[in-house]
């Protein structure tokens, strides 16, 4: 099975594309074949357009938190709301969500979905620093005219399936929090952050299998490549593909996402988040 691991940017451009791990599941192993690099967004709507039989883990939200929805009234569907935003226009979908803020409470502006609060990831609400309201923006409503099988979002017979994974959480597994092993500068390497990178990847390469139930195998020259870049985001592109080919293992019990799961809001596919669902942000 073609496994895809994607890591997304909002401004996709020569100096920072979308990166892509190519890689292959078969006999209990994942494979890493290649790396893509697409330096904009007609090249990453190609990506999801792809012919085939495949799963794809995105590393941004595919939903906003419910609490957001019902709070602004908007429909009570998942492509609809998305295409709603869309519509909307980036910057219609900043002031939206920045007025929004400004008249909540202290303490009650930043919502999360239920999948956020267990892996303590960002709200996909916010739009700086770490921008996944504005990845959102670019990548929901992309999903949505694909077609694609979207879990648990949109489930549809297409053969391409996504999914929507969090490296972090995987990298936080294997080297703890505030391991930090990426830079923003492509130029700036550090021992520090390029140890860390080393890390993650040898602990995952030895960890894999008892983590998420099979092997992972990287070429030597790909792990010096994935070490190498002061981004990480070549090593986020392997990790996402891990969570996205569990889910793959997990197909015959929808690929690891709860049957209670708010389609509204979404799913992060990891183990972990099975071992302690929590309630939603009400």
């Amino acid at each position: 099975m073609r496994i895809y691991g994607v890591d997304f940017t909002s401004a996709p451009r020569r100096g920072k594309p979308i990166t892509v791990a190519v890689c292959d599941f078969a006999g209990g192993v994942l494979h890493v074949r290649d790396y893509e690099r697409l330096g904009d967004f007609p090249q990453f709507e190609a990506f999801l357009a792809r012919e085939g039989e495949w799963v794809a883990g995105l590393d941004f939200p595919f939903g906003q938190p419910r609490k957001l929805i019902d709070n602004l009234g908007w429909p009570q569907d998942w492509e609809d709301y998305v295409m709603l935003v869309d519509a909307m226009g980036k910057q219609a979908w900043v002031d939206t969500v920045k007025d929004y803020m400004a008249l909540r409470p202290r303490g009650d502006k930043l919502h999360f979905r239920a999948a956020d609060r267990l892996c303590n990831a960002q709200s996909p609400m916010k739009m700086s620093f770490v921008p996944v309201g504005r990845m959102f923006f670019q990548g929901a409503p992309r999903l949505a005219v694909s077609g694609a099988n979207i879990l648990p979002n949109r489930p549809t017979d297409d053969p391409r399936t996504v999914l929507e994974v969090y490296p972090a959480l995987v990298a936080r597994k294997l080297v703890g929090r505030g391991s930090k092993y990426k830079s923003d500068n492509r130029d700036q390497q550090t021992d520090m952050a390029r140890r860390k990178r080393e890390a993650v990847l040898d602990g995952l390469m030895a960890a894999c299998e008892g983590l998420y139930g099979f092997s992972l195998d990287v070429p030597e020259a790909r792990q010096a490549a994935l070490v190498d870049d002061p981004t990480g985001d070549m090593l986020d592109t392997v990790l996402g593909a891990v969570q996205a080919a569990w889910g793959y293992t997990q197909r015959d019990r929808n690929y690891g996402i709860p049957v209670e799961v708010d389609p509204l809001e979404g799913w992060i596919v990891d183990p972990q988040l099975l071992e302690s669902k929590g309630p939603n942000d009400g």
